[in-house]
């Protein structure tokens, strides 16, 4: 199953980016030296977040209409994807 969910990046003068899910409970928060390396960071957050939403047998949330999403100067939304391989214990 692939889920996808928006997310929030903010750039810093050094190259490196910060980021969040708005609609994950939580923000599901990451960091990166590079828009490469933030990218890759914010799939692993939504993995981690969504595995442990699975094993707490919790719902999904609903995705945000990214024009609902009120962004800071400088910030961008950039849909991210997870893919989960339901298994053994898993509804």
């Amino acid at each position: 199953m692939t889920l996808t969910y928006p997310a929030v990046f903010q750039p810093h003068k050094d190259g490196s980016f910060d980021g969040y899910f708005p609609d994950l409970e939580g923000g599901a928060r990451f960091h990166g030296s590079d828009i490469d390396d933030a990218i890759n960071h914010a799939i692993e957050a939504l993995h981690d977040w969504i595995d442990v939403q699975i094993e707490d047998n919790e719902e999904m949330p609903l995705l945000s209409d990214e024009g609902d999403i009120t962004l800071k100067d400088g910030e961008f939304i950039r849909s991210v994807s997870a893919i989960v391989h339901l298994g053994v214990g898993y509804y």
